[in-house]
C-alpha cells in the first residue's frame, strides 16, 4: 500500500491546534482593503477555528495532521 499524500493546497491553507482542531486565516483579507471597516480588518487579522462539522472533511485531505 503505497504512502498517503497530503492535499496540497490544504496544506497551505490549514494547520491543527494541539487539541486537533484546525486553524485557519479569515477570506477577504488580500487587496481592496480601503473600503472594509477598520474592525473587519482587525478581526480578520486573527486566526479562526473551523466548524466541527468541516473538520473531518479537511481531516481527510491531511492525514499526517
Amino acid at each position: 500500500m503505497p504512502k498517503m499524500k497530503s492535499h496540497s493546497g490544504a496544506k497551505k491553507r490549514f494547520s491543527f491546534t494541539g487539541t486537533g482542531k484546525v486553524k485557519y486565516r479569515h477570506a477577504k483579507m488580500r487587496h481592496i482593503l480601503t473600503k472594509k471597516s477598520q474592525k473587519m480588518k482587525r478581526n480578520g487579522r486573527k486566526t479562526c477555528i473551523l466548524n466541527a462539522s468541516d473538520t473531518p472533511k479537511i481531516k481527510a485531505l491531511l492525514p499526517h495532521g
